[in-house]
């Protein structure tokens, strides 16, 4: 039997490392321990789940345990939580939900690939019943047994970020009537404020109210109140405002955090202690056009982290270069991307800038199907 990896975390940071060790190494033993019932699952695909596209929450899941066994002899053991790791002794406290038992797993290498969870401050009430989440495949399964349920008539979202604006489309296509409450001055913090007008606006042409500057103060079963005294009525509020990075146990390990509480990782993915790595949603990253780290909760990112560390813990060599902002989404009928910095992170990253817009189409005038399009352009005075 060869060294043991051990992986904390059956997602896509989690398993891609492990296959990508497996792909080069086939003397290694891979365990992955998962808290959840699922691994290997598209979160990005929750809020199509929720608006009808998808049909059963099995269908976002891209390979079950089974196959990781078959095909890549990975042990891949769900319900089982990491409590601790001794990274003087070399193993991980388990906890076998499964089987009602806490186990201790020697590692020799380790992969801590946590993800994140939605950001819940606090605010009176925010952890009612009628108020959830969605960041994994067991939050998605509890709001679909909710709104089957209940089959809500009025549902708030609080936050107006890529996720928030997604599941506020999905509800608005099940019936419902939707707002979204943002207590920023502009939804889509990701786009400059020109830009993200123009989502507003269309999410408002398609039935969402949209309330920005405006800030929740408390919430309670069919009520969601707001900082100027005003309530929403709501038979259900999602939260859509942003992720927080799961560290507790890599921190309790000593492991070295950096940028909003990620795990700080070098450019092989290594993070601060010998024989340990990270990927995905839980650490940072490098922002190749400002230079700084970052934290971004994507799973394009965490794909590609994951097959660095997984090239090295497999005896190869690869770095991840870093990112550069990109995200593509759709909401309503309004296709959004963007790449690069945005005004405000130019500025603050000291940056000297000119800024060009253009209004076209996304083809001749006189094809069938053109569409309008924005495009705006921010480069550095100079270069």
């Amino acid at each position: 039997m060869g060294e043991r990896l051990v992986v904390i975390g059956g997602n896509a940071g989690g398993m891609t490392a492990a296959t990508n060790a497996r792909r080069r190494n086939g003397d290694l033993d891979i365990v992955a321990l998962e808290s959840s019932s699922w691994v290997s699952y598209s979160a990005c695909g929750i809020p199509y789940l929720a608006g009808g596209d998808v049909e059963r929450v099995e269908d976002l899941v891209a390979r079950t345990p089974q196959e990781f066994r078959d095909r890549n002899r990975i042990d891949v053991r769900l319900r089982h939580e990491a409590l601790s790791v001794d990274t003087d002794a070399g193993q991980v406290e388990v906890r076998d939900h499964e089987h009602g038992r806490t186990v201790k797993l020697p590692y020799d290498k380790l992969v801590i690939a946590t993800g994140a969870r939605p950001m819940r401050p606090p605010i009176p009430g925010i952890n009612g019943e009628t108020v959830l989440g969605v960041q994994t495949l067991a939050d998605a399964q509890r709001l679909l047994e909710r709104a089957d349920r209940i089959a809500p008539k009025k549902v708030v979202v609080v936050g107006g970020g890529y996720i928030g604006l997604e599941m506020a489309e999905a509800f608005l296509r099940r019936g419902a009537e939707v707002s979204v409450v943002d207590a920023a001055p502009e939804i889509m913090g990701t786009l400059d404020p020109d830009m993200a007008a123009m989502v507003r606006t269309a999410m408002v042409r398609m039935g969402v109210e949209v309330r920005c500057g405006t800030g929740v103060v408390g919430f309670e079963p069919g009520a969601v109140h707001l900082d100027g005294g005003e309530t929403l009525a709501a038979d259900l509020v999602i939260l859509g405002l942003g992720v927080t990075p799961n560290t507790e146990l890599a921190e309790a390990a000593g492991v070295e955090l950096g940028v909003k509480g990620a795990i700080r990782v070098d450019i092989r993915q290594r993070t601060s202690i010998a024989n340990i790595w990270s990927a995905g949603d839980c650490c940072e990253s490098h922002h190749r056009v400002s230079g700084r780290p970052v934290h971004v909760a994507l799973g394009t990112v965490a794909n590609r982290q994951a097959r660095v560390a997984g090239i090295n813990l497999g005896g190869g060599y690869a770095t991840f270069p870093g990112v550069v902002g990109t995200a593509v989404t759709k909401i309503c009928a309004t296709e959004v991307a963007r790449s690069g910095l945005s005004e405000r992170e130019a500025d603050d990253a000291g940056l000297e800038y000119v800024v060009a817009k253009i209004k076209a189409t996304t083809r001749a005038d006189y094809f069938p199907g053109s569409k309008p399009i924005v495009v705006k352009l921010l480069a550095e005075r100079v270069t």
